[in-house]
Order: structure tokens, then sequence, then C-alpha cells
């Protein structure tokens, strides 16, 4: 009998999910449609911006650990779709190959970080973010160095039609990539892994009575996160053509951190926000610079002292998230329409 309401419940997870993505795929397909070139690269640099952040949702939000060593994560998928698009490999390929090998260098590091804790591991995977990249300066031959690599954009299919704009098609495949990480990291949350996930962030010591390996629960997280920030990177690199260290700067993983934290930790639409937020503000604060006149040192870090306020006044205003306080205000808005609607009934 359990049996069958498990199945029946696994039925459901997938049906919704496949729904979510259908529907999300007909309004980025719209959307697309109906955009000027430039915000069509605007949503595709927010398409490979979610893919790290949904990753690192999951792993802050539904297993508790942090991770400040994200950017170095997308330096790995993009660097190997860098490489393989040298070698001439086609573009699916490519793609998965660059969440493969980021899935293969997540383990080691997951197995390391599921023996850390708190500060210890935020240091570990610092660390890792500010190591990682400086590679391609010690193999300059292999990785460009500080130049990096360059890609061939990616020519959309003949059957588009000879005036078919690239910035679309790039767009086109950012979103069919977010749309397979929504579609895994859906299931994966709503099922019996991410139950054991949540078990295990809530208390460590029950979840092992109850006979979870912590560990391996972590080390799961950690690797599905660290994929789906390969994936983001692999997307980066098709999109802007070209991949150098300085791409994947230390600020680049806070940010990350700062985008899932203010979007809403544990909430895919969260990741949304989060995305949103990394792709507009550095507009906005560059034409803010540019309005005052501000120094180039100025400008270059005001995007990260931004960050830094926006997630103050998020968390004095909204603990959870904008997701949170999104779901705040329309709990509110309902139990405020069923108050009047006695009231109108006695009327």
């Amino acid at each position: 009998m359990f049996g069958r309401v498990r199945a029946v419940l696994r039925a459901g997870t997938l049906l919704r999910s496949v729904v979510l993505v259908v529907v999300a795929g007909l309004v980025l397909l719209f959307l697309t449609d109906s955009l000027s070139a430039y915000r069509d690269l605007q949503l595709a640099d927010g398409a490979y911006y979610f893919c790290v952040l949904a990753g690192l949702t999951v792993l802050a939000g539904a297993s508790g650990q942090i991770s400040l060593g994200h950017g170095a994560f997308m330096a790995v998928g993009a660097y190997t779709a860098a490489k393989l698009s040298a070698a001439g490999w086609a573009l699916t390929p490519e793609l998965a190959a660059a969440a493969v090998v980021t899935l293969i260098v997540g383990i080691p590091v997951g197995v390391a970080a599921s023996r850390l804790r708190g500060p210890y591991l935020a240091g570990a995977t610092l660390a890792f973010a500010v190591g990682l990249p400086a590679l391609a300066d010690k193999f300059p031959s292999a990785f460009g160095g500080e130049n990096g690599l360059a890609i061939n954009p990616p020519t959309p299919p003949p059957s588009l039609g000879p005036t078919f704009p690239l910035e679309r098609w790039q767009a086109w495949i950012a979103c069919i990539g977010a749309l397979v990480v929504v579609f895994v990291l859906y299931n994966v949350v709503h099922s019996g892994v991410g139950r054991s996930m949540r078990a295990v962030r809530d208390d460590e010591i029950a979840a092992s009575l109850s006979g979870l390996r912590v560990g391996r629960w972590q080390t799961l997280a950690f690797v599905l996160s660290a994929t789906a920030a390969g994936l983001g990177g692999g997307l980066l690199a098709v999109v802007s053509g070209t991949v150098a260290p300085g791409a994947f700067p230390l600020q680049l993983s806070l940010t990350l951190l700062a985008g899932v934290v203010i979007g809403g930790l544990g909430s895919l639409v969260g990741a949304v926000w989060g995305a949103a937020l990394l792709v507009l503000l550095p507009n906005w604060t560059t034409d803010v610079a540019n309005s005052f006149s501000l120094s180039s040192n100025v400008s270059h870090n005001l995007p990260i002292a931004v960050y830094g306020l926006v997630l103050i006044v998020a968390m004095l205003a909204w603990p959870s998230g904008i997701q949170g306080g999104v779901r705040a205000i329309a709990r509110a808005g309902w139990a405020g329409s069923a108050k009047l609607r006695p009231e109108r009934r006695q009327a």
C-alpha cells in the first residue's frame, strides 16, 4: 500500500515538473520573440546565473551548507566547454560534458566539505574559489593565461531562417539549460532525496540515529549544486564567446551567495529573483556611477557594496528573502479577503 502511495506521489511530482517546465518554456519563448537583442542577451545572462543559483539554493536551503566557491565551479564548466568547442564538439555534448566534468571535480570537494562546518567550510570553499581560476595563469598554453580562450558563437540552425538573431538563439540555449536544471532540481527537492537532505539540515544527530548517512547526503547535495554551476559556466562560455580568469573573481562567488540569500534560500523561484538581481543591479550601479561622475575604482566596487546594502535591507524586511516576502504578502492578502467574505454575506 505504501509503495503505491509513493509511486503516486512520484508520478504527481514528475507531472507537476513537466507542466512547470512547459509553461515556463512557453513564457520564455514569448519573451525572446518580443525583446530586443540586448534584452535577449540579458535574459541569457539571467538563465545561466539561474542555473548556478538554483544549485546553490538547494545546497544552502535544503542541505544547510554554505559555499563561497561556486564561481570556481562555473570556471570549470566554462573552460571545459571552451576546450571542447575548440576540439570541434557539438553544442549539446559540449554542455553535457561541462556539467559532467564539474560533477567529477565536485566529488572530492563535496567529500571534504561534508567533514567541515561553519567558518571552516566557508574558508575551504573560499580558498577553492581563489585558487582554481589561478590555474589558467600557471598553464597558459592550455588555458590561455590572462587572455583566456575564445569560443566561436553557436550558429542558429538554417531552419530558423538566415535573419534569425544570434542573441535570440543564445537566449534559447541558455533558457533550455535553465529549464533542464529546473526539471532535475524540482524532482530532487520534492522526492525522498530532498526530504533526507532537509532532515540532515535540521538535525544531523537525529538524522544519523534514523539511519541516514549524513556525510553522503551532504556530499550528494554539494555535487548536485556543483553540477548545476558547471552547466551555468558552460552556458556563460557559449553566451559570452570567451573564457578568462577575470570572469571568475572572488567577487563572483560572494555575489552568487548574496543573490541566493536575497532571493530566498531553498526556493527555485527565489533563484529567479536572485538571477534578475545579478543581471540588472550592475547596470543600475553603472548608471548611478556615471550620473555622479564617480571614479573607476568606486564604480567597479559599487555593485558589491550595493549587494551588501540590499542584503541587509532584505534580511531586515524579509528574513526569508524576496520570495519569502512575496509569500507573506500573498498570505496576508488571502487572509484579508477571507475576513471580508463573511461581512459581504451578512450584507
